[in-house]
């Protein structure tokens, strides 16, 4: 299961209603903040989700709209005397950038908690009990941008007629069965995982991509997600813009989705252009099982 709270929806310009980029990922015990906007640490305390156990902040890029929150977000950590490793996975550019932001406030080398930067390379680059996540490259105007993966595996449940018909009790030997183990009985009986098992459950998919000027090359990654989040800055009737500025249309992220077989596609990085309305308008004529997200949203895959 993953639990996705929209702290920042807006495009580079915030709005009353919209702030800067930030999503909070939750999976497995474990809280992810993906890109973080001027802010961003106030919507933390807005939707409740306040700063613990936050040790990881994947950026998608290092446009400054979708990381000037950091400063503000690490002198808090840093007054709250939090003594947890934070880790930053970025590109190489975009690290080089926060390193250059850091040193302007704290000095080369230094940061005020404890801190580590890891370089983004495409492929699994976090492996969790419950979850993994995977990266890839993304073309947004020559920078090193990337989008994420979040999958947990699939699995096979245990059927309750079946282990009360063959007695197998409860505890730990019944976690053995799931993780593809046979057991022993106290009555000397062997029950092998098959014996128990139901059919194999597909796993969840989240595909989260920040900005973005083309959707060429994306469909294989975002194929089958449960979830696509994706920007949707422009129009099609301002296509030409979105060209130049380096941002797709609704209709584009919404071809995306089709193309993909997504079950469901959420849009943010909102314009304050447009209204809601004629977004939305947009893209459910190509991907019907569309949605505009606002800021402080929660959604659960």
């Amino acid at each position: 299961m993953f639990r996705l709270t929209f702290l920042g929806t807006s495009a580079s310009v915030p709005s009353a209603e919209r702030s800067h980029p930030a999503l909070l990922v939750e999976a497995g015990g474990q809280r992810i903040l993906v890109d973080c906007g001027e802010g961003t640490q106030r919507q933390l305390l807005r939707s409740g989700a306040g700063f613990r156990r936050l040790h990881h902040v994947l950026l998608t890029h290092a446009h400054f709209d979708h990381m000037l929150g950091i400063p503000g977000l690490f002198s808090t950590l840093r007054l709250r005397q939090s003594d947890d490793l934070l880790t930053v996975h970025g590109g190489a550019e975009t690290l080089d950038t926060v390193v250059r932001m850091l040193a302007g406030l704290w000095g080369d080398g230094r940061a005020p908690i404890p801190l580590r930067l890891e370089p983004l390379t495409p492929g699994r680059f976090f492996r969790a009990e419950e979850f993994s996540i995977d990266c890839f490259e993304v073309r947004h105007r020559d920078t090193d941008s990337f989008g994420f993966v979040f999958e947990t595996p699939g699995r096979r449940h245990l059927r309750a007629e079946r282990l009360a018909a063959l007695e197998v009790p409860d505890g730990p030997i019944r976690k053995d069965l799931v993780e593809g183990r046979p057991i022993i009985l106290p009555d000397g009986r062997i029950v092998a995982p098959e014996d128990v098992l139901g059919p194999p459950e597909a796993g969840r998919k989240l595909v989260i991509i920040g900005d973005t000027e083309s959707i060429d090359g994306l469909a294989d990654h975002v194929r089958g997600a449960d979830l696509l989040v994706i920007e949707a800055t422009f129009m099609e009737r301002d296509a030409s813009m979105a060209r130049d500025y380096g941002h797709l249309t609704a209709a584009q992220a919404a071809s995306l989705a089709a193309t993909g077989d997504v079950k469901q596609l959420v849009l943010t990085h909102i314009s304050g252009r447009y209204g809601d309305e004629e977004i939305l308008a947009e893209a459910v004529q190509a991907f019907p099982n569309s949605r505009i997200a606002s800021d402080l949203d929660v959604l659960i895959i």
